[in-house]
């Protein structure tokens, strides 16, 4: 057996150790600065994102002093905008539909929040993707993390509602990988993390590190308002106030389509740090006992020791995570070994294709946009 690979097994069971510390230890944290600032949620729309109506009228029942919601779409025939219309009746007071499309940002989802920004009127706001699902305090405790010398808050999350097999394998990997990556990052190497999904922050500082002008053309532009703060002097606070992303009709593509573009992204924030990332998969670096092996008996016996391990592991990380317990968690060697492959993805492609926007990802992850459309898309190469 290939007892290099074996060390490397149980060190990346050791790193999984640490970041379960970390989640732990992220938990645990409080917030108390008593801040309340007024609040412009801007939550930008595409689609019928699953469990859609219900995700919107979550933020609509907050317990909070004040705050409005503004939901912007880029075409009034998008079918998100018939759900937005109810939403606007049922709750006119908070609620604003903004429907735009005169921005030239690359990044569609910035091309909506800037169309929302330009017509909020708190001198806080709050990004918000579609697909979140929030408990009435969740204005209340994220805002709890706010300060003067913090410049923008953001929040763990969970994946919650799997229906199909995309879904789950989704979930798994928000739950684990994710949520305890964000973690280990924030509380152990003190490297800011911004989770897209939920960014709270002060209007003035965030135009003192240049606006939408600083994020119109990149693809994580969640990452890089964190790291503009952090670069500003200013604190990035991974609040452990857990926020749910409703994720239950995916297919099996839409899963592989998603992380093969995360792993280009972070490729593109992280170069050679890249490499690093396997070690904290230890069920695919596992997967080489055998493979070097030639298969004996105790190399495919050790392999699906590490793969009881890993499955015992997370599930201590569901009950930390207050989720339940169920059948999917069964998956999860899979989708390490899915994940595991699609890590590989980076060295052979820099093109994505998000919903029917297709770009090369440069350095920071970049958008440079790709103009001839058909050719690439007979390519097949994202």
């Amino acid at each position: 057996m290939a007892y290099w690979v074996l060390a490397l097994v149980f060190f990346s069971f050791l790193v999984y150790y640490f970041q379960m510390l970390a989640l732990r230890k992220k938990l645990k944290e409080k917030y108390e600065s008593g801040f309340m600032p007024d609040i412009s949620i801007i939550k930008p729309l595409k689609g019928l994102d699953d469990n859609l109506y219900e995700n919107l009228v979550s933020f609509c029942k907050q317990d909070y002093q004040q705050y409005e919601i503004l939901l912007s779409l880029e075409d009034y025939n998008d079918p998100a905008y018939k759900v937005a219309k109810i939403i606007k009746d049922k709750y006119p007071q908070k609620v604003k539909i903004v429907v735009d499309d005169s921005s030239k940002a690359l990044n569609p989802k910035v091309r909506k929040l800037i169309a929302g920004y330009k017509e909020s009127q708190y001198s806080c706001f709050l990004i918000s993707d579609s697909n979140v699902y929030v408990e009435p305090d969740y204005l209340k405790k994220t805002a709890a993390a706010l300060s003067d010398n913090v410049g923008v808050v953001t929040n763990l999350i969970v994946g919650v509602r799997e229906k199909t097999l995309g879904a789950m394998l989704e979930n798994l990997q928000i739950n684990t990988f994710i949520v305890l990556g964000t973690c280990f990052l924030d509380v152990f190497l003190k490297i800011p993390c911004t989770i897209g999904k939920s960014m709270l922050m002060k209007k003035k500082d965030f135009e003192e590190i240049g606006g939408f002008d600083a994020i119109s053309d990149v693809l994580a532009e969640d990452y890089m308002i964190g790291k503009l703060m952090y670069e500003k002097g200013k604190k990035v606070v991974l609040s452990n106030y857990i926020i749910q992303n409703v994720n239950e009709y995916w297919s099996i593509k839409r899963f592989f389509n998603r992380h093969t573009r995360w792993s280009k992204m972070r490729w593109k924030i992280g170069g050679p740090k890249y490499f690093i990332e396997p070690i904290t998969n230890p069920v695919f670096i596992a997967l080489f006992l055998p493979i070097l092996s030639n298969f004996t008996h105790l190399s495919v016996m050790a392999f699906f020791v590490a793969l009881l391990i890993k499955i015992s592991m997370d599930m201590r990380v569901y009950k930390m995570l207050n989720q339940k317990l169920n059948i999917t968690l069964i998956l999860a060697p899979i989708k390490d070994l899915l994940i595991g492959i699609i890590w590989f993805v980076p060295f052979v492609t820099s093109k994505v294709n998000w919903r029917g926007n297709l770009y090369v990802i440069s350095k920071n992850t970049k958008l440079i946009e790709i103009k001839n459309k058909e050719s690439v898309l007979k390519q097949g190469s994202f």
